[in-house]
């Protein structure tokens, strides 16, 4: 029998948290899963930590890729590779509380929720701060700010399909949000904070600059926003990132 519930976890020179992140699976109260660590070609021994993790767990799977192709790519493969009805992520470096999916499917499943996001906590320099998430957001909600951390996210394929990121650099999560809320509204939240996000110095997501920019490209170019809507869906992000 597939199991209920995909873990999808793009990996790329994480060897040092690899291991926190599937041990926070394996803790799940929900025993349902697979999770798909899906290797972007790795330098740093990553690779061959999840071989030796999978070997002790036969709910884990490897998947690897030669090059370094980005964190759209790698999730995109591991969701093709999925056999969960439920699809979740969780990235190499975060890691989730043990209730985070019990709640979360039975959540789902109870109120026929499509698109489902929790609370969460975000780790920096050693300090804890929990993120408040509003209980459900439409698509023009969306535009106006990400709500959903990556980490908390969880569809449903039975009503979505196979749904991919689109192929860009950064963003590439709000983008398959946004796609997902144009098909069917809104998202809804278990607004307990359920995962904890670590931000590093140096990452993608940690670079504001960078970051302003590929949001302004997926208002543009994925969104297909006039530039006067894009400008003001992007001040109003960045009102509430300065906020959160």
């Amino acid at each position: 029998m597939p199991p209920a519930v995909s873990v999808i976890t793009p990996c790329y020179n994480a060897a040092g948290t690899l291991a926190r992140a599937v041990a926070s699976v394996q803790a799940q109260s929900f025993a349902d899963w697979e999770m798909i660590v899906s290797d972007d070609g790795s330098t740093d021994g990553s690779a061959a930590l999840a071989e030796r993790l999978a070997a002790g767990e036969p709910r884990l799977r490897l998947l690897r890729w030669p090059g370094n192709s980005g964190a759209a790519r790698a999730r995109n493969r591991a969701i093709a590779a999925a056999r969960g009805r439920y699809i979740a992520f969780l990235d190499a470096d975060d890691e989730w509380l043990p209730e985070k999916l019990k709640r979360q499917i039975a959540f789902m499943q109870a109120e026929d929720v499509a698109l489902c996001y929790t609370g969460f906590y975000r780790v920096r320099g050693g300090r804890r701060h929990a993120v408040r998430v509003p209980a459900a957001v439409d698509y023009d909600g969306l535009l106006r700010g990400n709500v959903i951390g990556c980490l908390t996210a969880v569809y449903d394929s039975a009503i979505y399909g196979r749904a991919e990121m689109p192929d860009i650099r950064m963003r590439q999560d709000y983008g398959l949000w946004l796609q997902l809320l144009r098909r069917s509204g809104p998202a809804r939240a278990v607004t307990a904070p359920l995962a904890v996000y670590h931000m590093r110095a140096g990452s993608l997501s940690s670079d504001r600059l960078r970051g302003i920019a590929a949001t302004w490209r997926l208002y543009r170019e994925i969104e297909g926003l006039p530039r006067h809507r894009a400008a003001a869906c992007l001040a109003s992000h960045l009102w509430r990132r300065l906020r959160s």
